[in-house]
Protein backbone atom coordinates (compact mmCIF):
# COMPACT_ATOMS: atom_id res chain seq x y z
CA UNK A 1 0.00 0.00 0.00
CA UNK A 2 1.22 3.49 -0.84
CA UNK A 3 0.72 4.81 2.76
CA UNK A 4 2.00 2.06 4.61
CA UNK A 5 5.07 4.00 5.45
CA UNK A 6 2.93 6.76 7.08
CA UNK A 7 0.83 4.68 9.23
CA UNK A 8 3.89 3.31 10.39
CA UNK A 9 5.03 7.25 11.36
CA UNK A 10 1.52 8.03 12.66
CA UNK A 11 1.92 4.77 15.07
CA UNK A 12 4.26 6.96 16.93
CA UNK A 13 2.11 9.47 17.26
CA UNK A 14 0.86 10.24 20.95
CA UNK A 15 -2.57 10.61 20.90
CA UNK A 16 -5.37 9.86 18.14
CA UNK A 17 -4.32 10.76 14.32
CA UNK A 18 -8.16 9.75 12.33
CA UNK A 19 -7.59 10.57 8.31
CA UNK A 20 -9.92 9.27 4.93
CA UNK A 21 -8.19 10.40 2.00
CA UNK A 22 -9.16 9.59 -1.69
CA UNK A 23 -10.34 10.68 -5.02
CA UNK A 24 -13.49 12.70 -5.68
CA UNK A 25 -16.18 10.53 -6.19
CA UNK A 26 -14.33 6.89 -5.35
CA UNK A 27 -13.87 4.63 -2.21
CA UNK A 28 -10.70 6.36 -0.11
CA UNK A 29 -7.73 5.31 -1.17
CA UNK A 30 -6.31 5.88 2.40
CA UNK A 31 -8.14 5.32 5.75
CA UNK A 32 -7.16 5.43 9.59
CA UNK A 33 -9.61 5.32 12.07
CA UNK A 34 -11.81 6.75 9.74
CA UNK A 35 -15.05 6.40 12.02
CA UNK A 36 -13.10 7.24 15.38
CA UNK A 37 -15.03 10.34 17.01
CA UNK A 38 -13.38 13.25 18.00
CA UNK A 39 -14.46 16.85 19.72
CA UNK A 40 -15.66 18.94 16.50
CA UNK A 41 -14.08 22.48 17.39
CA UNK A 42 -14.71 24.56 14.59
CA UNK A 43 -15.67 21.90 11.66
CA UNK A 44 -19.35 21.69 12.61
CA UNK A 45 -19.22 24.83 11.07
CA UNK A 46 -19.29 23.35 7.25
CA UNK A 47 -22.64 21.59 8.32
CA UNK A 48 -24.06 24.74 9.48
CA UNK A 49 -23.17 26.32 6.43
CA UNK A 50 -25.15 24.05 4.51
CA UNK A 51 -28.29 23.59 6.64
CA UNK A 52 -28.47 27.69 6.02
CA UNK A 53 -27.68 27.20 2.19
CA UNK A 54 -30.70 24.62 2.55
CA UNK A 55 -33.02 26.89 4.18
CA UNK A 56 -31.96 30.23 1.93
CA UNK A 57 -32.71 27.46 -0.79
CA UNK A 58 -36.05 26.31 0.77
CA UNK A 59 -37.09 30.09 0.60
CA UNK A 60 -37.90 30.27 4.41
CA UNK A 61 -34.26 33.00 4.51
CA UNK A 62 -32.67 35.48 2.75
CA UNK A 63 -28.96 35.11 2.43
CA UNK A 64 -28.67 39.33 2.18
CA UNK A 65 -31.28 39.97 4.95
CA UNK A 66 -29.67 42.25 7.87
CA UNK A 67 -30.17 40.13 11.30
CA UNK A 68 -29.76 41.50 14.41
CA UNK A 69 -25.94 41.04 15.96
CA UNK A 70 -26.28 40.38 19.65
CA UNK A 71 -23.74 38.16 22.16
CA UNK A 72 -26.78 36.37 23.79
CA UNK A 73 -28.20 33.02 23.08
CA UNK A 74 -30.50 29.82 24.30
CA UNK A 75 -28.69 26.75 25.54
CA UNK A 76 -28.90 23.38 24.43
CA UNK A 77 -29.74 22.42 27.48
CA UNK A 78 -33.32 22.57 28.84
CA UNK A 79 -33.85 25.07 32.00
CA UNK A 80 -30.34 26.63 31.64
CA UNK A 81 -29.85 30.22 31.46
CA UNK A 82 -28.79 31.90 28.18
CA UNK A 83 -25.21 32.20 27.58
CA UNK A 84 -22.47 34.57 25.47
CA UNK A 85 -19.40 33.88 23.53
CA UNK A 86 -15.77 35.42 24.96
CA UNK A 87 -14.56 37.92 22.76
CA UNK A 88 -10.94 36.94 23.48
CA UNK A 89 -11.50 32.97 22.57
CA UNK A 90 -13.10 34.20 18.60
CA UNK A 91 -10.95 35.01 15.80
CA UNK A 92 -12.53 37.75 13.79
CA UNK A 93 -12.62 41.29 15.54
CA UNK A 94 -14.77 42.13 12.37
CA UNK A 95 -18.40 40.51 13.64
CA UNK A 96 -17.67 41.58 17.17
CA UNK A 97 -17.58 45.31 15.76
CA UNK A 98 -21.19 45.00 14.65
CA UNK A 99 -22.63 43.72 18.19
CA UNK A 100 -25.64 45.89 19.03
CA UNK A 101 -26.06 46.84 14.85
CA UNK A 102 -27.22 44.17 12.04
CA UNK A 103 -25.62 41.87 9.45
CA UNK A 104 -26.03 40.21 6.44
CA UNK A 105 -26.73 36.17 7.05
CA UNK A 106 -24.01 35.44 3.83
CA UNK A 107 -21.57 38.27 5.22
CA UNK A 108 -21.79 36.28 8.78
CA UNK A 109 -21.50 32.52 6.69
CA UNK A 110 -18.36 34.20 5.23
CA UNK A 111 -16.94 34.68 8.39
CA UNK A 112 -18.16 31.75 9.78
CA UNK A 113 -15.65 29.83 7.67
CA UNK A 114 -13.11 32.02 6.25
CA UNK A 115 -11.83 33.31 9.91
CA UNK A 116 -13.62 30.79 12.00
CA UNK A 117 -15.48 33.14 13.69
CA UNK A 118 -17.79 31.72 16.45
CA UNK A 119 -19.82 34.48 17.20
CA UNK A 120 -21.14 34.06 13.26
CA UNK A 121 -21.45 30.83 14.00
CA UNK A 122 -23.90 31.00 17.06
CA UNK A 123 -25.54 33.77 15.36
CA UNK A 124 -26.37 31.47 12.34
CA UNK A 125 -27.23 28.31 14.27
CA UNK A 126 -29.63 30.18 16.05
CA UNK A 127 -31.44 31.30 12.97
CA UNK A 128 -31.37 27.78 11.16
CA UNK A 129 -31.46 25.29 14.63
CA UNK A 130 -29.94 22.49 15.37
CA UNK A 131 -32.20 19.99 13.38
CA UNK A 132 -31.13 21.53 10.41
CA UNK A 133 -27.94 20.93 11.06
CA UNK A 134 -28.22 17.02 11.84
CA UNK A 135 -30.52 16.98 8.43
CA UNK A 136 -27.43 18.46 6.58
CA UNK A 137 -24.73 16.05 8.46
CA UNK A 138 -27.09 13.14 7.62
CA UNK A 139 -27.43 13.80 3.97
CA UNK A 140 -23.63 14.52 3.44
CA UNK A 141 -23.08 10.56 3.88
CA UNK A 142 -22.39 11.57 7.95
CA UNK A 143 -22.92 8.51 10.57
CA UNK A 144 -21.41 9.46 13.47
CA UNK A 145 -20.81 12.91 13.51
CA UNK A 146 -23.28 15.16 15.84
CA UNK A 147 -23.80 19.01 16.33
CA UNK A 148 -25.29 19.42 20.04
CA UNK A 149 -24.96 22.37 20.96
CA UNK A 150 -23.75 26.17 20.03
CA UNK A 151 -20.09 27.45 20.55
CA UNK A 152 -19.06 28.10 23.77
CA UNK A 153 -22.90 26.62 25.57
CA UNK A 154 -20.90 25.45 28.66
CA UNK A 155 -23.98 24.22 30.70
CA UNK A 156 -24.83 22.36 27.85
CA UNK A 157 -21.54 20.92 27.35
CA UNK A 158 -21.58 20.22 31.70
CA UNK A 159 -24.80 18.01 30.49
CA UNK A 160 -22.63 15.48 28.35
CA UNK A 161 -24.61 17.47 25.17
CA UNK A 162 -21.18 17.50 22.60
CA UNK A 163 -20.38 18.05 19.31
CA UNK A 164 -18.22 15.54 17.59
CA UNK A 165 -16.93 14.87 14.23
CA UNK A 166 -15.24 11.35 12.55
CA UNK A 167 -12.56 12.11 9.51
CA UNK A 168 -14.72 9.38 7.18
CA UNK A 169 -17.96 11.87 8.29
CA UNK A 170 -16.10 15.23 6.80
CA UNK A 171 -14.87 13.35 4.00
CA UNK A 172 -18.35 12.38 3.06
CA UNK A 173 -19.74 15.99 3.58
CA UNK A 174 -17.00 17.73 1.68
CA UNK A 175 -17.26 14.74 -1.00
CA UNK A 176 -20.79 15.35 -1.39
CA UNK A 177 -20.59 19.29 -1.54
CA UNK A 178 -18.17 19.28 -4.11
CA UNK A 179 -19.83 16.30 -6.34
CA UNK A 180 -23.11 18.65 -5.36
CA UNK A 181 -21.03 21.94 -7.80
CA UNK A 182 -20.95 19.63 -10.82
CA UNK A 183 -24.44 17.87 -10.79
CA UNK A 184 -27.42 17.60 -8.76
CA UNK A 185 -26.84 16.02 -5.32
CA UNK A 186 -28.13 15.65 -1.80
CA UNK A 187 -27.16 18.32 -0.15
CA UNK A 188 -28.24 21.58 -2.10
CA UNK A 189 -28.71 22.95 -5.67
CA UNK A 190 -25.25 23.09 -7.82
CA UNK A 191 -25.08 26.66 -7.50
CA UNK A 192 -25.32 26.45 -4.16
CA UNK A 193 -22.68 24.06 -3.44
CA UNK A 194 -20.80 26.13 -5.86
CA UNK A 195 -21.07 29.03 -3.51
CA UNK A 196 -20.00 27.12 -0.42
CA UNK A 197 -16.81 25.91 -2.32
CA UNK A 198 -15.96 29.33 -2.89
CA UNK A 199 -16.48 30.22 0.60
CA UNK A 200 -14.37 26.91 1.53
CA UNK A 201 -11.51 28.51 -0.77
CA UNK A 202 -11.32 31.72 0.87
CA UNK A 203 -10.55 30.00 4.54
CA UNK A 204 -7.74 32.65 5.70
CA UNK A 205 -6.78 30.06 8.11
CA UNK A 206 -3.97 28.14 6.19
CA UNK A 207 -1.42 26.89 8.61
CA UNK A 208 -2.08 22.86 8.21
CA UNK A 209 -3.71 21.13 5.01
CA UNK A 210 -2.86 24.03 2.40
CA UNK A 211 0.59 24.93 4.02
CA UNK A 212 1.17 20.79 2.79
CA UNK A 213 0.24 22.04 -0.57
CA UNK A 214 2.56 23.84 -3.53
CA UNK A 215 2.05 27.51 -3.88
CA UNK A 216 -1.24 28.16 -5.90
CA UNK A 217 -2.93 24.81 -5.52
CA UNK A 218 -6.77 25.62 -4.83
CA UNK A 219 -8.09 23.61 -1.87
CA UNK A 220 -11.59 24.18 -0.34
CA UNK A 221 -11.06 23.75 3.56
CA UNK A 222 -12.21 23.95 7.02
CA UNK A 223 -10.42 24.08 9.94
CA UNK A 224 -10.75 23.86 13.65
CA UNK A 225 -9.13 23.76 16.88
CA UNK A 226 -9.24 23.86 20.86
CA UNK A 227 -6.01 22.60 23.26
CA UNK A 228 -4.82 19.04 22.25
CA UNK A 229 -7.29 19.02 19.42
CA UNK A 230 -6.56 19.84 15.61
CA UNK A 231 -8.84 19.14 12.49
CA UNK A 232 -8.64 19.82 8.60
CA UNK A 233 -10.90 18.88 6.10
CA UNK A 234 -11.12 19.91 2.49
CA UNK A 235 -11.39 19.33 -1.27
CA UNK A 236 -7.84 20.06 -3.33
CA UNK A 237 -7.79 20.59 -7.24
CA UNK A 238 -4.28 20.05 -8.32
CA UNK A 239 -3.54 21.15 -11.83
CA UNK A 240 -2.64 17.82 -13.02
CA UNK A 241 -5.05 15.37 -11.49
CA UNK A 242 -7.89 14.88 -10.30
CA UNK A 243 -9.69 16.65 -7.74
CA UNK A 244 -9.21 14.67 -4.36
CA UNK A 245 -10.55 14.53 -0.87
CA UNK A 246 -9.02 14.68 2.60
CA UNK A 247 -9.62 14.88 5.95
CA UNK A 248 -7.84 14.63 8.97
CA UNK A 249 -8.78 14.78 12.79
CA UNK A 250 -5.82 14.76 15.57
CA UNK A 251 -6.78 14.61 19.35
CA UNK A 252 -3.69 14.82 21.55
CA UNK A 253 -2.92 12.35 24.63
CA UNK A 254 -4.37 14.07 27.52
CA UNK A 255 -1.02 13.80 29.20
CA UNK A 256 1.01 15.73 26.13
CA UNK A 257 1.52 19.39 26.22
CA UNK A 258 2.94 19.75 22.70
CA UNK A 259 1.86 22.95 21.03
CA UNK A 260 -0.76 23.54 18.30
CA UNK A 261 1.99 24.00 15.72
CA UNK A 262 3.49 20.40 15.99
CA UNK A 263 -0.60 19.11 14.79
CA UNK A 264 -0.82 21.60 12.21
CA UNK A 265 3.24 20.38 10.77
CA UNK A 266 1.43 16.84 10.59
CA UNK A 267 -1.53 17.70 9.22
CA UNK A 268 0.29 19.42 6.49
CA UNK A 269 2.90 16.79 6.04
CA UNK A 270 0.33 14.08 5.74
CA UNK A 271 -1.74 16.72 3.09
CA UNK A 272 2.07 17.08 1.18
CA UNK A 273 2.70 12.97 1.08
CA UNK A 274 -0.74 12.65 -0.29
CA UNK A 275 -0.15 15.54 -2.60
CA UNK A 276 2.77 13.64 -3.93
CA UNK A 277 0.75 10.21 -4.81
CA UNK A 278 -1.90 12.34 -6.34
CA UNK A 279 -1.93 10.19 -9.46
CA UNK A 280 -2.12 7.07 -7.73
CA UNK A 281 -5.10 7.88 -5.57
CA UNK A 282 -8.34 5.74 -6.01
Amino acid sequence: MIFDGLDADLDRVSGTVSASLGRLGATPTWTRHPDTTHYAASMMKVAVLVALYRIVEAGHLDQDSAVPVRNEFDSARPGAARFSCARHYDNDDAVWARVGDTAPLRWLAEHMITRSSNLATNLLLDRVGLPAVADAWARGGARHSVTGRGIEDFAARAAGITNLVTAADLAALLGNLALGATQPGPLAAPESCAAMLDILTGQEHREDLAAGLPAGTRIAHKNGWVRGVRHSAGIVYPDDAPPYVIAVCTTADPTDASPDDDACQLIADISARAFAQRHQLG
